[in-house]
């Protein structure tokens, strides 16, 4: 194959928007998920003269028949990466700092996070003889719609509530390129990018 394919979910905003459009940079082909449309239709305008390279797909978790064609889909590209000339491909996993250490009252949030550390140990596995690499990027307080709280105090397992660092996002869509710029004799099974100064090493 003579192009180079990703499939971004979460692409109409925070990191999933500045993966996408920094693979689109990267010279990709980027189909860009997400639930909404419209936010999905602004960051391939966003893209510039890349746009020809980006794809929308609209895809809303929240309905039952979007999740089965989602993971349709999915089952599908990980057989495209099976039966292609050369055959093989990556996938990288959105998992979080959360993977490693919660935050206070964070029960569900934590346990999907520990199972994609799963998925992503169980992808590389089973992926390997065809060929198929599977890495984790665990991010810390990147500075997106998501974290924007961080700036008037989060809570603390101590009991107290604190201001916490946050960093541009660019430098986790940075990560995921170099990431995805291995070959595919080369996997980085977790990479953690977070802001320097934020409460991870030593949290508790």
């Amino acid at each position: 194959m003579d192009k180079k394919v990703a499939i971004v979910t979460g692409a109409g905003s925070g990191v999933g928007k500045a993966v996408g459009l920094a693979l689109l940079r990267e010279g990709y082909h980027v189909s860009l998920a997400g639930r909404r449309k419209d936010a999905l239709e602004k960051v391939a305008a966003e893209a510039g003269d890349a746009r020809s390279r980006a794809l929308v797909v609209p895809t809303d978790v929240c309905d039952p028949q979007a999740i089965r064609s989602l993971f349709a889909q999915t089952k599908s590209a990980f057989k495209i990466m099976k039966d292609q000339n050369p055959r093989g491909g990556r996938i990288i996993n959105n998992g979080s700092i959360s993977a490693h250490t919660p935050r206070p009252n964070s029960a569900p949030y934590t346990s999907t996070k520990h199972a994609i550390t799963g998925l992503t140990k169980a992808t590389s596995l089973d992926g390997r003889k065809y060929d198929i690499a599977c890495g984790q990027i665990d991010i810390g307080n990147a500075a997106t719609p998501m974290t924007e709280r961080m700036a008037k105090g989060v809570p603390q397992p101590n009991g107290a509530t604190m201001i916490e660092p946050t960093m541009d996002v660019e430098n986790v869509a940075n990560a995921v390129v170099c990431m995805a710029r291995m070959p595919l004799d080369t996997n980085v099974l977790f990479m953690t990018v977070m802001a320097n100064k934020m409460p991870f090493v030593g949290r508790g």
